[in-house]
């Protein structure tokens, strides 16, 4: 895999999750404490940078968003697809357009997973193809979410 840009830590507040996509962006955020990740929904990209990046900023404002989780999807051994090469140059764009700071999670299987979740629900076909993108963003945001908790230092016994 190469060396992705993104590799710094977030400051403490509100996440986005993205799963990028050429024509949809679904989205998801998590609470300032990052103890919930929510679907939040799916951005229509207007193909218009300048339309795509005042969504994006007014997003920022209004949310009170600190960063962006960008789902990186690699191939199953870890190499680069030409979509993961996008994708980087999205969040580049992202990261300069809003202010904020991107980071890259690997979203391999992300959508997979939420199409596996969404086929239980007893949705129709189109309402679930509409969720699944800001679904697979909340699955890599909660992972975010458990990779950096798992990368913090052991709090110790309660009883110590």
């Amino acid at each position: 895999m190469s060396e992705h840009p993104g590799r710094i830590e977030l400051p403490q507040g509100r996440v986005v999750g993205v799963d990028y996509g050429r024509k949809r962006v679904g989205l998801a955020i998590c609470d300032a404490h990052r103890i919930v990740s929510s679907p939040y929904g799916v951005y229509q990209r207007h193909g218009n940078t300048l339309a795509d990046g005042e969504y994006f900023k007014n997003l920022v404002r209004e949310e009170q968003i600190v960063g962006f989780v960008v789902g990186l999807p690699l191939h199953t051994d870890g190499s680069d697809s030409v979509m993961s090469i996008e994708v980087e140059r999205f969040g580049t764009w992202l990261s300069t357009t809003t202010g904020v700071p991107v980071v890259f999670h690997d979203e391999r299987f992300s959508s997979v997973e939420a199409t596996d979740l969404l086929s239980l629900s007893g949705l129709s076909r189109g309402k679930r193809k509409a969720r699944t993108d800001s679904l697979a963003a909340q699955i890599v945001l909660t992972a975010w979410v458990e990779s950096i908790g798992s990368q913090q230092k052991h709090p110790g016994a309660l009883d110590g």
